[in-house]
């Protein structure tokens, strides 16, 4: 079954309008143009979409399920279109769960400020790649190494790694841990994004782990005492919780903070972000 944009849009601009000659005046084609490409569309499809009269056009019950459906395909195309056109006026940063930490708003006001031509938009994606290989970003904050060779990163910074846990565990009176208080609890850990794995510890004390998804589950799980996590210092930044307290520890590895981008397509912005973001956590 071929079918055609503008036929849709033909179908939609005829219930709109509510005449056929209204439809071809707002589309820009003639009256039998306009029937033309109707008449086709319901041989398409093999079922009749409008009721015509000699004063209305009504569509059919099932002109009414077709109509809301092409409303949609319609709509998802033209975004489509502004996707594709908009070259690079748009910058799309994804991250998984912490985007930049405290330098977040300094980032985005002094981008601003300095590339007003260039719209920046955050995009969460709980994905390895934070929305890089899904399309849904054109540069990726990551906190762990790409292994895939059709990206490129580079270090724009270190976090310290804190632990998070109950606010009523004993642990969290002191004002930092390290590895050897966490092994005799049970870590929670995400595998696709995150930066903790039970190889932080020696193999004779490691401690239990159990697999979360999102951070907002991890958080909660957290509060409830039954469970600790180590996080990037970001995290603690944009996801304060009540009940949940983080403590630096003391004798964990820093965590490098990248920017990733397509090695074969990288975003004309890529190095300002870069060299913005370097900026920033110099100075911390």
């Amino acid at each position: 079954m071929d079918m055609e944009l503008r036929q849709l849009r033909c179908l939609v601009a005829i219930v709109d309008e509510g005449t056929f000659t209204d439809a071809a005046l707002a589309l820009g084609v003639s009256q039998a143009a306009a029937s033309r490409t109707l008449a086709s569309l319901e041989r398409a499809l093999g079922v009749r979409l409008l009721r015509r009269t000699s004063r209305s056009v009504t569509p059919t019950a099932t002109g009414l399920r077709v109509v809301a459906h092409a409303r949609r395909v319609l709509a998802e195309a033209d975004a489509l279109i502004r996707e594709a056109t908009s070259g690079h006026h748009i910058l799309r940063i994804g991250y998984a769960w912490s985007a930049l930490g405290r330098h977040t708003p300094t980032f985005q006001r002094r981008w601003a400020a300095a590339h007003p031509a260039t719209e920046l938009r955050l995009v969460r994606v709980n994905s390895s790649t934070a929305g890089l290989a899904e399309g849904s970003c054109d540069l990726a904050v990551v906190r762990r190494p790409l292994e895939d060779r059709r990206f490129d990163s580079a270090i724009v910074g270190l976090e310290r790694r804190l632990c998070a846990m109950a606010a009523d565990d004993p642990l969290a009176r002191r004002r930092s841990v390290r590895l050897a208080d966490l092994s005799g609890h049970t870590l929670l850990i995400e595998r696709r994004t995150g930066t903790t794995t039970p190889e932080l510890w020696p193999p004779d004390s490691r401690p239990a782990t159990e697999e979360t998804h999102d951070v907002d589950d991890w958080l909660t799980a957290i509060s409830t005492g039954r469970r600790i996590g180590m996080t990037a210092e970001s995290t603690a930044s944009q996801y304060a919780r009540p009940g949940v307290v983080y403590r630096p520890v003391r004798d964990a590895e820093p965590i490098a903070v990248r920017l990733a981008w397509w090695r074969d397509d990288p975003h004309p912005a890529t190095q300002g972000v870069i060299e913005l973001l370097t900026a920033l956590y110099r100075k911390a």
